[in-house]
């Protein structure tokens, strides 16, 4: 049974290092797109906008029909999109004379499978009858870390090697990932957390929940935290900091995705003997000083150092909120990780959307851009605040306990 089970967390891990490809790999080529094609920076926000938008009405349509369609249905269209949306990217240029609208099409293709398999892989590993949920839920997130650093460094080495314009066959290559883990998704047992006759709430009793609320915000707040610096760190390091595309690529991009992934994989080793809620109140406070780190300074060494910082302390963010939510409202099932990440997404599309807002206006000013998206890990820590106090600062173990119960049973 454990056998069988390893390959569903597999699986899942491997869904993570997919959404990490379809949010990741197009930020690298951003000033790629605006040089070769003539992108300008307006067109580069709004394909941001587009991929997290797609993504968040997915979000809310699978609400009402994953646990009709299936898991193992919705985690294999989910990689079919996520193939055929890079695919369709690195044609775009050759086959169009519209660029920007061949690379928006591809965009919305693979955001349908990045949304899929954000609302559907969590669940999943929820529902695996495994010890120590949090720890195992920081696991999961922290191969998107993974994932995205595979991205950077692998991309990084190709465009050093080859050159840049051969960046469509970069794309092809990754596609191989989410075809790859179509077969995993085919064989591996799959179990949802409405198993054994247990109906999970619906979206009305949800939406009727103050703590629901809470935790929506804390969600927006986590998505834009992390990607107002994931989806413009590239740039930011080219621009602002004055280095090179390679430069650029490995210390801004690559600096926060170890970090974040670190976070991520230190409570998943050591979560036993740390308090989830600490943990996420430290880290709003370092998210905040790293964002007036990135804005205020002027040194490139000072500036990388906060992509670092902002990476660590984004880290325990989304899936510190996932756990939290799963644990306090009961029941919530596959409609509470839908709505959630919707919640997420929703700030993945504000964060980087205010940035490159707050830059356009001010010149190009990157740095203006991501002092002005400083708010949300301010909220996020009222929001943390706020939590402890509602939860009286415990953890709920009671569905770890559940679940070692049945891992022992089979």
């Amino acid at each position: 049974m454990k056998q069988a089970y390893r390959v569903t967390m597999n699986a899942c891990f491997m869904g993570y290092v997919t959404q990490a490809i379809v949010n990741n790999f197009a930020p690298l080529l951003f000033v790629t797109f605006k040089t070769s094609y003539g992108i300008d920076i307006r067109q580069i926000t709004l394909l941001i906008t587009i991929n997290f938008i797609v993504q968040l009405i997915i979000d809310l349509l699978s609400a009402k029909f994953v646990d009709k369609l299936g898991y193992r249905f919705c985690a294999i269209a989910a990689h079919v999109c996520a193939a055929a949306g890079l695919i369709m990217m690195a044609i775009a240029p050759l086959i169009t004379k519209n660029v920007f609208a061949g690379l928006a099409a591809a965009v919305v293709v693979y955001a349908v499978g990045g949304g899929l398999i954000e609302v559907i892989v969590s669940p999943i590993i929820e529902a695996c009858p495994t010890k120590n949920k949090e720890r195992t839920m920081s696991v999961l997130h922290s191969f998107y870390c993974w994932g995205y650093m595979g991205v950077v460094l692998i991309s990084t080495a190709f465009f050093a090697l080859f050159g840049i314009e051969k960046w469509f066959i970069m794309a092809c290559v990754w596609a191989v990932v989410p075809i790859v883990n179509i077969v995993l998704f085919s064989v591996a047992p799959i179990y949802s957390l409405s198993d054994g006759g247990v109906k999970g709430k619906g979206i009305n009793k949800l939406l009727r929940e103050g703590s629901f609320w809470l935790f929506m915000l804390m969600m927006l707040c986590a998505g834009a935290a992390e990607q107002t610096v994931t989806q413009w760190a590239s740039a930011f390091a080219e621009q602002s900091l004055g280095v090179g595309k390679v430069l650029g690529d490995l210390l801004g991009p690559m600096t926060f995705a170890l970090a974040m992934g670190a976070a991520r994989l230190i409570f998943g080793l050591f979560g036993g003997k740390i308090k989830l809620n600490v943990f996420m109140r430290v880290s709003c406070a370092l998210c905040g000083a790293s964002y007036l780190c990135l804005s205020l300074t002027a040194a490139p060494a000072a500036g990388l150092a906060g992509c670092a910082l902002c990476g660590f302390s984004v880290g325990i963010m989304w899936p510190g909120t996932y756990s939290k939510a799963a644990s306090y409202i009961k029941g919530g099932g596959t409609t509470l990780f839908a709505l959630l990440a919707l919640g997420g997404d929703i700030g993945c599309t504000v964060g980087p959307g205010l940035a490159g807002a707050v830059s356009d206006m001010t010149g190009g000013n990157l740095k203006a851009g991501i002092l002005a998206a400083a708010v949300f890990p301010a909220v996020m820590l009222v929001c943390c605040v706020i939590m402890c106090k509602m939860t009286g600062g415990k953890r709920d173990d009671s569905v770890g306990a559940r679940a070692a119960d049945e891992d022992n049973a089979a």
